[in-house]
């Protein structure tokens, strides 16, 4: 090529590239300008952790969250889909049921089967026999909706007995069936489950209990590429304003493909300020650029469960 037939091409190069720059400055600045001014997240909502226990709708005649009441708070929370769970699993049958009322408040709810039929099976599960053959028998039975796509919440307080026999088949199945699993555990049980399942869709509950450090959440996100985390309650996600803290918006930036947003409803006065809790991850998604704020608010609950993104 002649050196004027060179400088052509480059000048041509030149003017493309600026092109280009100037064709994706608008989109740049008006990411940047939202997470300056912290403008809240605004489009539909994913809550990947939510509890529809007896307390909030007993069995019996006391019912101070009925059906009716917590899609109504969803629908107006923009709340799209919801993965539910709870003590014992009636709550999640009868929310999962309600499909005239889902339907008509715009919300898909994704069922996971509870490991507790009370509250005594939070410290044994995990050696329990017949918490396993409860877990087979919803599994085969599912919802009026449909089947159960997941199992937990689960808790370990000693991430010891992640090595338990039941948390080992439970993994196990999960892995084989293709479901996901909601564990409330610490770093070190996340190791011990993912060691029995290596390819199992495992959401960290809360991120990390007790606040582990960033670096190893960064590191377990790294070394488990099925491990996703949950955000509600996470120690340090925020600053004193309600945004997102320097560390944790970058690390949300990194793994915007890894995240989910949650209310964690497991006591009554959860949902009593389940609007709010709702605004307040609106509030902290605004930080982020708003391809990152979409995938984690709703992107990434939708993908995992086949959900239109």
């Amino acid at each position: 090529m002649r050196p004027a037939s060179r400088l052509f091409t480059a000048r041509a190069l030149r003017r493309a590239r600026l092109s280009v720059l100037a064709l994706a400055w608008p989109v740049l600045a008006a990411q940047a300008a939202q997470v300056a001014a912290g403008t809240a997240y605004d489009g539909p909502l994913f809550d990947a952790h939510l509890h529809y226990n007896e307390e909030a709708c007993a069995l019996g005649a006391d019912c101070p969250y009925p059906v009716a009441e917590v899609l109504a708070m969803m629908q107006r929370a923009g709340v799209r889909a919801v993965v539910a769970n709870s003590r014992p699993n009636d709550g999640t049958k009868s929310l999962a049921a309600a499909t005239e009322a889902t339907r008509a408040a715009g919300v898909t709810v994704v069922p996971f089967v509870r490991l507790y039929r009370n509250r005594a099976d939070y410290t044994g599960w995990f050696a329990d026999e017949t918490i396993a053959t409860m877990v087979q028998q919803e599994l085969a039975a599912g919802t009026r909706a449909g089947p159960f796509r997941g199992l937990g919440e689960f808790h370990l307080y000693d991430s010891r007995n992640a090595d338990g026999p039941i948390a080992r088949r439970l993994m196990q199945l999960a892995q084989a069936r293709g479901l996901v699993v909601l564990a409330h555990v610490d770093d070190d049980a996340i190791e011990r489950l993912m060691a029995h399942a290596p390819q199992a869709r495992l959401v960290w509950a809360h991120t990390g209990i007790g606040g582990v450090p960033i670096a190893r959440v960064r590191a377990l996100l790294q070394r488990h590429p099925t491990l996703m985390g949950e955000l509600s309650y996470r120690p340090g996600l925020t600053d004193g304003e309600g945004r997102l803290s320097p560390e944790w918006q970058a690390l949300l930036r990194e793994f915007d493909t890894r995240f989910l947003v949650g209310s964690d409803t497991w006591i009554n006065p959860r949902w009593g300020a389940y609007e709010a809790l709702m605004a307040e991850a609106r509030r902290w998604l605004g930080s982020l650029p708003a391809d990152s704020a979409r995938r984690i608010a709703w992107g990434n609950g939708a993908r995992l469960f086949g959900l239109p993104e």
